[in-house]
C-alpha cells in the first residue's frame, strides 16, 4: 500500500534489511541494539537528530544508573551506543511505505527494503488552537523552553498546562532570570510532588482555572487574552513569550496510512509491540501508555525481541 502519491524514479539506491526502524529516540534507538544483537540486520531512520525529545530535557532525574543528566548527554550516549550496532540515518524523512511481503520504504534520499517494520515516532507537542498560535510561533510562541528560554532572558513569560512538563519549563525559565506565570485551565496541577513543591518555593504566580483565547502581537508576541472558567471574565495579560506545555500528540500519520490501528490517536500494540499487522510494530510515545524514556527503551527492546522471533516462526503463517 502506498501511503503518499511519491513517484519512485528508479534512480534510488535500495537496501535489504530485516527491520526498518522508524525513528532515532530511545524507543527505536533501543530496538536497533537489541534487534542487531538477535542477529537481524537493522537500519534506523529519522527526519531529526537521533535522541528525540530527550535531547529537549534539561535534566534527567530518573533515568536509571543516572541520577542527574543533561538531556542531550543521555541522548548522545543511547546514539554512540545503537551506532555501535546500526546505521542512523538523520535528517532523512519518510515519504512512502509499500507493504507486502517485503516491505518498501521510500525516503527523500534512498529506497530500502525490509521483512519487518518498526514505528517509534514519538509525538509532537499538542497546540492550543487560539488565535495567533500560529502567526507567532517562532516569534514568542514557543514549545520548547529548553530550546528557545535563552532568548527571553529578564524577560516576561507565561507558561500554559499543568503537568510535569509545564512546571519543568516554568522552573527552567526561572532559572533564566524570566519573570514566569502559569496558566492552567483546572484548580490543582496534575505534575509530580516535587515539582509542585518547586513551584511553591519559587513563588511562581499561577492564574487557576484560566485559558488562553487568544495570542496578540505586531512583530512578535506581546501579550495573551486569558479567559477565567469559573468567573467567565477574560483580561488581556502582557508578556513577551508563550511557552506551551500541554501535552503531546502521537506521530501516527505514516502508521494510519498502512491500515495500522489506532485508538485514541495511539497505536495499538499487544504486549511485544505487535500491531494489527503482520510483521509491523510500534514502540516508545506513540503507543501511549506511561510516556516516559525508561518506558521507551523497554518497550523498543520488547517490539525487536518480537520481531526476531516473528521472523524466525512467523505466527500468521498456517504452517507454523
Amino acid at each position: 500500500m502506498l501511503r503518499r502519491d511519491v513517484q519512485v524514479t528508479g534512480t534510488e539506491k535500495e537496501t535489504a534489511f530485516d527491520l526498518l526502524i522508524i525513528g532515532a529516540g530511545p524507543a527505536g534507538l533501543a530496538a536497533g541494539i537489541y534487534a542487531a544483537r538477535s542477529g537481524l540486520k537493522a537500519v534506523i531512520i529519522d527526519k531529526g537528530a537521533a535522541g528525540g525529545q530527550v535531547l529537549a530535557i534539561p535534566a534527567v532525574e530518573n533515568y536509571p544508573g543516572f541520577p542527574k543528566i543533561a538531556g542531550w548527554e543521555l541522548a548522545e550516549k543511547l546514539a554512540a551506543h545503537a551506532r555501535n550496532y546500526v546505521p542512523i540515518k538523520e535528517g532523512e524523512e519518510v515519504k512512502a511505505i509499500h507493504t507486502g511481503e517485503i516491505i518498501t520504504v521510500v525516503t527523500d534520499r534512498d529506497r530500502y527494503t525490509a521483512r519487518a517494520l518498526l514505528f517509534a515516532t514519538g509525538a509532537g507537542p499538542r497546540q492550543l488552537g487560539v488565535p495567533g498560535e500560529a502567526a507567532f510561533s517562532g516569534r514568542g510562541v514557543s514549545y520548547c523552553a529548553v530550546c528557545d528560554g535563552f532568548f527571553f532572558k529578564n524577560k516576561t513569560v507565561i507558561v500554559v498546562g499543568g503537568g510535569n512538563a509545564a512546571l519543568t519549563d516554568a522552573l527552567y525559565l526561572k532559572s533564566l532570570g524570566c519573570e514566569v506565570t502559569l496558566i492552567h485551565r483546572r484548580d490543582e496541577f496534575r505534575a509530580e510532588h516535587h515539582l509542585k513543591e518547586a513551584v511553591k518555593r519559587e513563588a511562581i504566580p499561577v492564574l487557576w482555572n484560566s485559558v488562553v483565547e487568544e495570542i496578540r502581537g505586531d512583530e512578535a508576541v506581546t501579550g495573551v487574552l486569558v479567559k477565567n472558567l469559573k468567573e467567565g471574565t477574560t483580561r488581556e495579560i502582557r508578556t513577551d513569550g508563550v511557552f506551551i506545555a500541554i501535552g503531546e500528540k502521537p506521530n501516527t500519520e505514516l502508521a494510519a496510512g498502512i491500515g495500522v490501528a489506532l485508538a485514541d490517536g495511539f497505536i495499538v500494540v499487544d504486549r511485544s509491540g505487535r500491531t494489527n499487522i503482520p510483521r509491523v510494530y510500534a514502540a516508545g510515545d506513540v503507543t501511549g501508555g506511561v510516556r516516559q524514556i525508561v518506558t521507551a527503551v523497554s518497550e523498543g527492546a520488547t517490539a525487536a525481541l518480537a520481531a526476531f522471533t516473528d521472523l524466525t516462526k512467523p505466527y500468521w503463517s498456517p504452517q507454523q
